[in-house]
């Protein structure tokens, strides 16, 4: 995908989520950003389509859901007018993340799996592991937790095919949620799961996954009496944070560490 592109700014579009993995969701922020500005600079169509692919990866890790929005609408359109096939199942793609941020479940189930399709049916297969993790928690909402391993799954076993492991941190994060809202609530799987995250989160010095793995520890760990070794877990994690803290992340965790201090 992006076959004809400026290679300024293919290398600009992926530096952001690379960023915000390392943990400043800042700097991310800001180097999408420039990649547009970039990119509208230049002028060219196919620049632009795959700034406008990427960008919105990076404000929706960092909880800009508006900017979000307003970036994929401009991507839906634009491929709508060069009658772009590809782009446009692009951008079903990534819409289909927004709605599982912003939509019901039941949206997020319709809109993830019309946007998988179409992406896959151009021989795209980048990015989709999450994509499943995101399917999977929208089933687990709706009470269909065969449906919501079937897609966790999917997704670990697409990671040791393809070797894509961006979001394997939080894949595995997100099974363990999915441990504690199926039925019986299964505490044990979900603290393996959370520790298999952190683990990975740890060995790829990927400091935004290993924050939001901790948060989900910590849950754990509070809601099973054991406050200070939450506390102990989560703050030096976000201790370590220098820039972010109006992002969605950063603030869950300060509302959580200010809950276990109190």
């Amino acid at each position: 995908m992006g076959f004809g592109h400026d290679a300024r700014v293919g290398i600009l579009c992926y530096r952001p989520f690379a960023l915000w993995m390392l943990g400043y969701p800042d700097a991310a922020h800001a180097d999408a950003d420039q990649a547009l500005k970039d990119a509208r600079e230049i002028g060219h169509a196919a620049t632009l389509l795959i700034a406008l692919y990427y960008a919105p990866a990076t404000y929706l890790l960092c909880g800009d859901y508006q900017a979000a929005t307003a970036v994929i609408n401009e991507l839906l359109a634009l491929a709508e007018e060069k009658a772009s096939v590809q782009w446009k199942s692009a951008g079903m793609f990534v819409r289909s993340w927004l709605v599982a941020l912003t939509g019901t479940a039941a949206d997020a189930v319709v809109a993830i799996t019309a946007g998988v399709s179409a992406y896959r049916s151009t021989g795209a297969t980048a990015w989709t592991p999450s994509y499943l993790s995101y399917l999977a928690e929208a089933h687990a909402q709706l009470g269909q937790f065969d449906d919501a391993w079937r897609c966790i799954g999917e997704a670990t076993a697409m990671i040791e095919s393809t070797g894509e492991r961006w979001w394997e941190a939080d894949i595995y994060r997100r099974a363990g949620d999915i441990a504690l809202m199926a039925p019986g609530r299964d505490a044990a799987k979900a603290q393996a799961c959370f520790e298999r995250a952190l683990a990975v989160a740890r060995r790829q010095q990927a400091k935004s996954w290993e924050l939001r793995a901790a948060i989900s520890v910590a849950r754990l760990r509070r809601d099973q009496g054991k406050r200070d070794e939450a506390r102990d877990l989560l703050a030096p994690v976000y201790g370590w944070f220098t820039e972010g803290f109006d992002t969605f992340d950063l603030k869950q965790a300060k509302v959580l560490l200010d809950e276990l201090a109190a």
